[in-house]
């Protein structure tokens, strides 16, 4: 069939089409009166993603803007944001919502759970695609209750939002607390053990006692390097007495001998003299060479003594050599002694420090996590609240009539179609050429 002969089949049954689409207007027209209407209302949040922590002041690389606000819209279509909202409305004490979830349920089950399917049913979320809001929509045959349900969910919201901050960090603040008290016990025992070693041992500032022993050490190892010259000074000097003893520096310098050997001078000078006058036989020559003897026994005598005494210094500076030896050996392992004891000290304040830093970041950290834990600060604030709307969003009586027109028109033109194919009739000199097959050789106007 082609246009023209569409256009002439409705012409003709034009009050077929006028009849089909009145009665599709009168009954969408009929069934707009009946619907029941809603009412819509919209609440807008916005998120703040970049804002920096309140306790901290560090500012956290904010996550990708749709993903995060993506998760938001979770958390607001979630049951517990939908059972803080039953909360704060009492509709799980509404009569009417009571009666809804019996008719629907027969009284089974949770009227809670129940409530926060139908809360989902009436709410529409949507995050905007180039900004940080969120718009909150709920759809109500009551415009006061679409409203308020609408702004109640921002403030569920937002309640869970600042919940869902504020729980892990009362989790960690417990969590720290814990370690803080197994931080503490750990340093107290570790500067108890600090203590008792220093009790024990005896030192306090092991560093400046330390300074001072070393000190005493190199003294006396000073001491033994010069008392080590002394002896070997000494011990030449003794082997010497073994040979001719006049030629000791200790007995030349003797003041005794020295006397001595100038009054032995003195006498044999004398007896020179005497020689020359008298013989040997002679009482004065006797007497000279007697006491010439005698000077020289008393000579060697004395030299004799300052040898021993050479000897008995030497054996004196060898056995203080031995005692200082002795003392610089008992020095070194006290030293070495102290040098333990301050290198376990030093492993012990070690062990202070390291319990101590653990004790201090653990504090610092329960102090944070515990001022977080207490925090009322969300980054989610209502920028529009919800209005109480004055017009239904549905039903739409124009788009409804508007919808019946184009239906009726549809079925108008089908119910006429189907008309003209069972009873068809020749509109047309196609229409006849067409029924009779046969070339058409002239017509006849109808004037």
């Amino acid at each position: 069939m082609s246009i023209d002969q569409l256009v002439r089949v409705l012409r003709a049954r034009w009050l077929t089409l006028a009849l089909s689409i009145a009665v599709c207007v009168a009954l969408v027209a009929g069934a707009t009166q009946f619907m029941e209407k809603k009412y819509s209302a919209t609440a807008t949040v916005v998120v703040d993603i970049k804002s920096a922590d309140p306790v901290s002041g560090a500012v956290v690389m904010p996550p990708a803007t749709a993903n995060y606000l993506a998760t938001q819209v979770g958390v607001i279509n979630s049951n517990r944001v939908m059972r803080r909202v039953i909360e704060f409305l009492a509709l799980d004490k509404d009569p009417a919502h009571i009666a809804a979830w019996q008719r629907s349920t027969g009284g089974h089950g949770d009227i809670k759970e129940w409530l926060c399917g139908f809360l989902l049913s009436r709410l529409s979320v949507r995050a905007s695609h180039d900004g940080n809001l969120i718009d909150i929509t709920a759809i109500w045959t009551d415009p006061a209750m679409a409203s308020k349900v609408a702004n109640a969910v921002a403030r569920a919201y937002i309640t869970t939002n600042l919940e869902l901050k504020v729980e892990p960090a009362k989790e960690y603040a417990n969590w720290f607390g814990e370690r803080t008290t197994t931080s503490r016990d750990a340093l107290e025992k570790a500067q108890i053990r600090l203590s008792e070693y220093q009790r024990s041992s005896g030192i306090v500032e092991s560093d400046a006692k330390l300074d001072v022993e070393n000190a005493r050490l190199a003294e006396l190892s000073t001491q033994l390097v010069a008392l080590q010259g002394i002896t070997a000074d000494s011990a030449s000097r003794q082997r010497q007495t073994s040979g001719n003893v006049d030629t000791l520096p200790e007995v030349m310098a003797n003041p005794m001998v020295g006397t001595l050997k100038t009054e032995l001078a003195r006498m044999e000078a004398k007896r020179e003299e005497l020689a020359g006058r008298v013989g040997s036989a002679h009482p004065d020559m006797q007497r000279a060479d007697s006491e010439i003897a005698a000077l020289r026994e008393r000579i060697a005598a004395e030299s004799k003594r300052v040898a021993t005494a050479i000897g008995t210094n030497n054996r004196i500076n060898q056995e203080r050599e031995s005692v200082l030896r002795s003392a610089l050996e008992a020095q070194k392992r006290r030293v070495l002694a102290i040098t333990k004891q301050r290198d376990e000290i030093g492993f012990l304040q070690a062990d202070v420090a390291n319990a101590q830093r653990a004790y201090d970041l653990v504090t610092q950290r329960l102090a944070q996590t515990s001022l977080e834990s207490q925090s009322q600060t969300a980054n989610v604030m209502v920028v529009t609240p919800a209005v109480t709307p004055l017009r239904p969003v549905s039903p739409r009586p124009a788009l409804n009539i508007l919808v019946a027109l184009m239906l009726g028109l549809l079925v108008g033109i089908a119910i006429v179609l189907v008309s003209e194919r069972l009873d068809k009739r020749v509109r047309s000199e196609s229409d006849l050429r067409d029924a009779l097959l046969i070339p058409m050789l002239g017509g006849v106007s109808a004037a």
